[in-house]
C-alpha cells in the first residue's frame, strides 16, 4: 500500500494487508530456517568457516545469540537434516514444517506444537501432530498449547511429583496510603515464603491475555498492577473473608438510575473516591448492591437491603456451564470471573442462565465498551461474534479451551 491507499483504507483492508505481509515474513522464516539445516548437514565451517550455524546466523541476520539460537532451534524441528557422520536426523514436526512453509504458522505457534511435540513419544507424535496443526487453523497458540498439554497430560497422567518444602518463618509488614490525588501507594516486606507466593500468585494472574481480541501490550507494571486488582477481587469474593462491624468487607458506589442506564456521569466510590458511571454500569452486573432513593437534595430518603444479583445456585449453574471466563481464548477459571448480563439488567435483562456469561474483569470491561457482542446459542451455550475489523464475516467464536464436564455429551 502506498501512503495515500493506507490513508484511504477502512479498518478491515489495513488488517488484511497486515495479515497478508505477515504471511509473506513467515514464509521467508521458513525458507530461512530450511537453508540453515541444509548448510548445517553440508558442514558450517567447511562452506562458510563458522564454528556453528547459529553463529553464521547471528551475524547474517544482525541478532542476538539467544535470538539466532531460537531461530535454529525451530529451524532443526521442522526440518530433516544429517549428523557430520551423515546419519539421518529426523525432524520432530515435519508436517508443521510444511504449513509453515506456507506462512499460516507464527513462530509462537510453532514452538507450542514443538514443545507438545517433543513430549510425545516417537509412536504417538504423527496423530498428535495432525491434530494440534487441525486445531491450529482456527485457534491462537496458547490454544494450541493447551491442546498439547492435554495430549501429554492424557499419555502421562501421574505427572511430576509435587513439590513439599518446609514453609519459613513469616516476618513481614505492609502499608497502603491514600494520596490526595486518589492514587493509593503500597510498600512493603515480605519473607521468603510469603514472597514466593505473592509472586507465584501475581506471575499467574499477570501472564499475557492469551484470547481472541488481539495482542496484549500492556507493560510488565501494568500487568502486575491488573494482576493486584484481580487478585483482590479474589479475596473478596471468597466465602471465607471475615466480616467487619457485622457485614462482609464491601465498598459503596453511589450512582444515579439515569447514569446507570446510560453509562454517562460520575459515580461516587467509597468516602472520597469517584469513578465513572460506565465502570459502575460494569460493577452493577454481578455486585453487592445496596439500592437507595434520594431526594432533590441528593438527601436519602429510603435504604434499601443489601442483596445480589445473581444468586449462589446461579452462579454454580454458569460455573458448570461456561467452565470459566467464555471469551474465545481466555483461560481464566471460574473464580477469576464476573456474571455478566448479556441484555443489562438496568435495560430490563433478566437475571437468568439464559441471559448471562460468566467472564473475567478484563474482557467483562471489553464487552461493555467494544464491537464484540455476546449471545446464547441454539444449544445454549454462550458465543462471540468479533468487530468488523477482525472478521468481516463476524463468524461467531467459542472458548474451546476449558474442557467440558467428563459426563457431558
Amino acid at each position: 500500500m502506498d501512503g495515500e491507499a493506507v490513508w484511504k483504507a477502512d479498518a478491515v483492508a489495513l488488517a488484511d494487508r497486515i495479515s497478508s505481509l505477515l504471511g509473506v515474513v513467515r514464509s521467508a522464516e521458513a525458507e530461512i530456517g530450511s537453508l540453515l539445516v541444509e548448510i548445517e548437514s553440508r558442514g558450517v565451517m567447511e562452506l562458510f568457516g563458522y564454528r556453528s550455524v547459529a553463529r553464521l546466523f547471528e551475524h547474517l541476520a544482525d541478532v542476538s545469540k539467544a535470538s539466532a539460537d531460537r531461530v535454529v532451534k525451530r529451524a532443526r524441528a521442522l526440518n530433516a537434516g544429517r549428523a557430520l557422520d551423515g546419519s539421518a536426523v529426523p525432524a520432530v514436526a515435519p508436517a508443521t514444517g510444511g504449513v509453515a512453509a506456507g506462512g499460516s504458522l507464527s513462530s509462537p505457534m510453532i514452538d507450542a506444537i514443538v514443545e507438545a511435540l517433543a513430549q510425545v513419544p516417537s509412536e504417538c507424535r504423527d496423530d498428535a501432530e495432525r491434530s494440534l496443526l487441525s486445531f491450529a487453523s482456527e485457534a491462537g497458540h496458547k490454544q494450541v498449547a493447551a491442546l498439547g498439554a492435554r495430549i501429554v497430560a492424557h499419555l502421562d497422567p501421574d505427572g511430576a511429583e509435587p513439590d513439599e518444602a518446609e514453609p519459613s518463618v513469616p516476618a513481614r509488614e505492609l502499608s497502603l496510603r491514600r494520596k490526595r490525588s486518589g492514587v493509593w501507594e503500597l510498600n512493603g516486606r515480605l519473607d521468603e515464603e510469603t514472597g514466593a507466593r505473592a509472586s507465584a500468585l501475581l506471575d499467574s494472574l499477570a501472564e499475557r491475555r492469551t484470547a481472541d481480541d488481539g495482542a496484549d501490550f500492556r507493560s510488565p507494571q501494568e500487568r502486575y498492577g491488573d494482576a493486584f486488582s484481580d487478585a483482590v477481587d479474589l479475596a473478596l469474593n471468597s466465602p471465607d473473608l471475615p466480616t467487619q462491624a457485622g457485614e462482609r468487607a464491601h465498598v459503596m458506589v453511589a450512582v444515579s438510575l439515569a447514569d446507570l442506564r446510560s453509562g454517562v456521569g460520575r459515580a461516587t466510590l467509597g468516602d472520597t473516591g469517584t469513578m465513572t458511571a460506565a465502570e459502575a454500569r460494569v460493577h452493577a452486573c454481578d455486585s453487592m448492591l445496596i439500592p437507595a432513593v434520594l431526594g432533590e437534595k441528593s438527601e436519602p430518603l429510603n435504604l434499601g437491603r443489601l442483596r445480589r444479583l445473581i444468586s449462589a445456585g446461579l452462579r454454580r449453574a454458569l460455573f458448570l456451564r461456561d467452565r470459566g471466563c467464555a471469551f474465545p481464548g481466555c483461560h481464566r477459571p471460574p473464580r477469576h470471573c464476573q456474571g455478566h448480563h448479556i441484555r443489562h439488567w438496568a435495560d430490563g435483562g433478566p437475571t437468568d442462565l439464559t441471559n448471562l456469561v460468566l467472564l473475567c474483569a478484563h474482557h467483562h470491561r471489553l464487552l461493555h465498551r467494544s464491537g464484540w457482542e455476546v449471545s446464547i446459542a441454539a444449544d445454549g451455550l454462550p458465543e462471540f461474534r468479533p468487530p468488523a475489523f477482525l472478521d468481516k464475516r463476524r463468524k461467531p467464536r467459542r472458548n474451546n479451551i476449558h474442557q467440558p464436564l467428563p459426563f457431558a455429551a
